[in-house]
């Protein structure tokens, strides 16, 4: 089954596409809903890199929900207009496991309006046997929170602390 989002963010691209790739606004979107700690040696990194991932779910901080694989890649498309995170890991353990197939798409590009603010595109293909129904509706849920806490956040995105700067000096 599929989850979809489609959003115009205020702010550029560059900005969006910054934030996409951070763990930490991973963190502050799934928050206070889903609590996910790394488990890798060095914790989270500062920008994600394709690879894999391990991380700890917590729903609302408290309830374990298991061990789930992040694994991720970068694509461009359309004449490198849209950029692409796709992740798609799985469920190690714990309740994350039951869904078999996980592929996630987050695509950014300019907004085809013209307004300098970006086009957000979500899609999650997710699959967990018998349990499809309820495993896409607690994500369809999950995914709305998503998008209000982005929509939120987008405006804060736009700050470049090396490229800001040296225009206000200037």
């Amino acid at each position: 089954m599929r989850v979809l989002l489609k959003l115009v963010l205020d702010c550029d691209p560059d900005a969006a596409w910054r934030a996409i790739r951070s763990p930490a606004v991973f963190r502050e979107v799934s928050s206070p809903l889903v609590q996910i700690e790394s488990l890798a040696a060095d914790g989270f990194p500062t920008v994600w890199e394709p690879g894999q991932h391990p991380v700890s779910m917590r729903g609302g901080g408290v309830i374990p929900m298991g061990k789930q694989i992040i694994r991720l890649n970068f694509e461009t498309a359309r004449h490198g207009s849209v950029r692409i995170v796709h992740d798609s890991g799985q469920g190690v353990t714990g309740a994350v496991s039951a869904v078999t197939l996980w592929d996630h798409r987050m695509a950014i590009a300019p907004d085809p309006a013209g307004t300098g603010k970006t086009l957000y595109r979500d899609q999650l293909i997710v699959k967990a046997g018998l349990l499809t129904p309820l495993a896409w509706y607690s994500l369809w849920a999950f995914w709305q929170w998503r998008g209000h806490k982005l929509q939120q956040l987008a405006p804060g995105w736009a700050y470049d602390p090396g490229t800001d700067e040296l225009e206000e000096t200037t």
